[in-house]
């Protein structure tokens, strides 16, 4: 059932609940999905299905100013955000309506820009009651390539943030406003169904239609991945995480990926090679299988 959250200050959030908002007293638990920048929930309503068979009550929502939920920058096509903290308290609020009340265990789970969100608000303790386990899928920990020094990234953003509207698009996304550029599915997944599935929400619910994002977001992102990377925040993580990966991604850093997971007290971490693109939860079945069979028996230890 989809419906509207109202943050604090009234901006509307859209969210789903799968399959409703009572999910009965026999569940295993409840599994909170957050996607990715540019992203909208209807991309991910054959995993939430997969995880409602296997038990457990499943809800996702929009971030602020995308997808459902309104925009920030000064169109209707860019993504802009003035500093990811404002999401973090968006989640930090929502998280503790949702978790009120529910039994068994509470897990949050992201994808790319929401991974990098959901866990950085764990790592910062924001959360409370705190989650039992993090799901991350491809989490964008640090941007494609990474030979670029961070340093030199920041300096950039910076300053094109500074010399004109910050709300203005940070990339060419097509010639024609909206519009899908042609190779884009390269970057994703090698799943033609899956990605024409995408194509087909847009085309339904322009609403979802989200091209490249801003200088503003680009500076936010490189601020918000900086402080990740600060010492001994990550070590404090005290939940179990699962990160499914791919060494091939072209949108988020493999090795980024990689230095998190050797800093993280508890971690599952299976990463796919040249068989996966980015989105490893829609890609084809041999890799898509694989992904939430790991997820799977990192659920069931949750639940046990």
């Amino acid at each position: 059932m989809e419906s509207v959250w109202r943050a604090d200050d009234g901006h509307e959030i859209r969210r789903i609940d799968w399959p409703g908002p009572d999910c009965g007293g026999t569940t295993r638990g409840s599994i909170l999905f957050m996607p990715g920048r540019g992203d909208a929930y209807e991309k991910y309503l054959e995993t939430l299905e997969h995880w409602r068979q296997k038990g457990w009550c499943v809800t996702a929502a929009d971030w602020r100013g995308q997808a459902g939920s309104g925009r920030l920058g000064k169109d209707e096509v860019t993504g802009h955000i003035d500093d990811f903290s404002i999401w973090i308290a968006d989640l930090a609020d929502f998280w503790g309506e949702w978790a009120n009340g529910r039994n068994g265990p509470l897990v949050l789970a992201g994808h790319s820009m929401g991974g990098h969100l959901v866990l950085r608000a764990v790592a910062e303790k924001a959360l409370v009651p705190a989650p039992d386990g993090l799901i991350l899928s491809a989490p964008l920990l640090g941007v494609h390539p990474h030979y670029v020094p961070m340093a030199v990234q920041v300096l950039v953003a910076a300053v094109m943030a500074s010399l004109g509207d910050p709300r203005r698009p940070a990339w060419k996304w097509s010639e024609k406003p909206g519009e899908l550029p042609l190779n884009r599915q390269r970057l994703l997944t090698h799943d033609d169904e899956r990605y024409a599935d995408e194509v087909w929400w847009r085309e339904n619910r322009p609403q979802l239609t989200m091209g490249p994002g801003s200088w503003g977001w680009v500076k936010s992102m490189l601020a918000s991945i900086q402080r990740l990377q600060e010492p001994g925040l990550l070590e404090g993580v005290d939940v179990p995480v699962c990160i499914v990966a791919t060494s091939e991604d072209r949108l988020v850093s493999p090795q980024a990926v990689r230095q998190a997971v050797e800093r993280l007290p508890q971690v599952d971490f299976l990463e796919f090679g040249p068989e996966a693109a980015h989105e490893v939860l829609r890609e084809e079945d041999s890799v898509r299988d694989r992904a939430l069979a790991t997820i799977d028996a990192f659920l069931d230890r949750l639940a046990s």
